[in-house]
């Protein structure tokens, strides 16, 4: 068990992943200061209600840690940070008597991954195919080396989805890299089969779009 500073988000951070924020609420400008001055990382959690500025967030009870590898100060006290996110964790215990929630976790590593288990080709090609839907999307290029390891590229692959924060929650709470990556390729594929119905149904003339069936 460890305490932990909280910073309550509407996102969800996986290990490996950078994420830059901007502080400038006074009660994260301190969390953060505190942080530096005693090299310590801070807790991501998903806002589960509440919203990011003002009152305090109720979160989800599983989140993943921040450490700080970059700091830009502006001359009124806010900070640019660039995190990048390490280690899962449950929360066990909250407390809100500093002006930023903060609560007592217990790290919690994804159970490792067991040969034969999830097709590790087919989330890489699937990843690939996804990759280029997004440049294509976004009319620029887009080049990621995807890692081997499999808990690399889970966490990779969860990272880079498109999907509700609801669903990379769940994606987060799973038990083990071998059913992240189950969950990771059964959205892969329905994203990518949406896409594929959204450019047919382009390609189509309107009255031919009136017959055309999802079935």
């Amino acid at each position: 068990m460890e305490t932990l500073a909280l910073f309550p988000l509407k996102t969800v951070l996986f290990p490996g992943q950078l994420l830059p924020l901007h502080i400038f609420e006074p009660r994260y400008r301190q969390m953060i200061g505190e942080c530096i001055q005693h090299g310590r990382a801070f807790g991501v959690v998903l806002i589960r209600t509440g919203e990011e500025v003002g009152a305090a967030a109720e979160p989800y009870p599983v989140g993943t840690t921040a450490h700080i590898v970059q700091v830009e100060g502006e001359a009124d006290g806010r900070m640019n940070v660039l995190c990048v996110g390490k280690s899962r964790f449950r929360i066990e215990r909250l407390w809100q008597d500093k002006p930023y929630l903060y609560g007592q976790v217990e790290l919690w590593p994804w159970e490792p991954y067991q040969a034969g288990s999830a097709d590790i080709d087919r989330v890489r090609r699937q990843l690939d195919r996804y990759l280029q839907v997004l440049a294509e999307t976004a009319d620029s290029k887009l080049e990621l080396s995807l890692p081997d390891e499999p808990a690399a590229l889970a966490h990779v692959a969860a990272s880079i989805l498109q999907v509700e924060v609801s669903e990379k929650q769940r994606l987060l709470t799973t038990p083990s890299i071998s059913a992240l990556l189950g969950d990771i390729a059964e959205l892969l594929q329905r994203e990518l089969r949406a896409w594929q119905i959204v450019q047919a149904s382009r390609q189509l003339s309107p009255h031919e779009t009136s017959s055309f069936s999802l079935n």
